[in-house]
């Protein structure tokens, strides 16, 4: 069993911090439960596209309101809190708060926490090493 609070996760590599959103991915691929869970908040008056190319992402609005766009045909949608989506097909997309926007985040596969957005928004297919037997 696993417990752990965002305390701990505060401040730590896992915690991650740019202009545009904070993230707090709570657990990880090193867990091996077969997802990751993250704890995001993007902030008001920014825009992020993401587009993961080698990921599945479910995200579930607990707090704010933003933008979505489907890069892929323009359709948008207004997310609020009780409303998630599905990147099933792996969309491009782009988030535009319009005030802090704090949502769950579910990735299949796993991110490692290693992960870095490449130019087009993607997150490289980071996998854990396995242990020696």
């Amino acid at each position: 069993m696993i417990v752990r609070s965002l305390d701990e996760i505060n401040d730590t590599d896992a915690d991650i911090k740019t202009e545009n959103w904070r993230s707090r991915r709570i657990v990880l691929a090193k867990e091996k439960v077969g997802f990751s869970f993250h704890e995001t908040v993007l902030y008001a008056g920014t825009e992020s596209t993401f587009w993961y190319a080698n990921h599945v992402e479910l995200v579930h609005c607990i707090e704010g309101e933003a933008e979505l766009t489907n890069e892929e045909t323009g359709e948008k949608h207004i997310i609020t809190p009780g409303t998630l989506y599905l990147l099933n097909g792996h969309e491009k997309h782009t988030v535009r708060p319009k005030t802090d926007f704090r949502v769950l985040c579910v990735f299949n596969p796993p991110v490692t926490g290693r992960e870095v957005h490449d130019e087009n928004g993607v997150y490289p297919l980071v996998v854990e090493e396995e242990a020696p037997a």
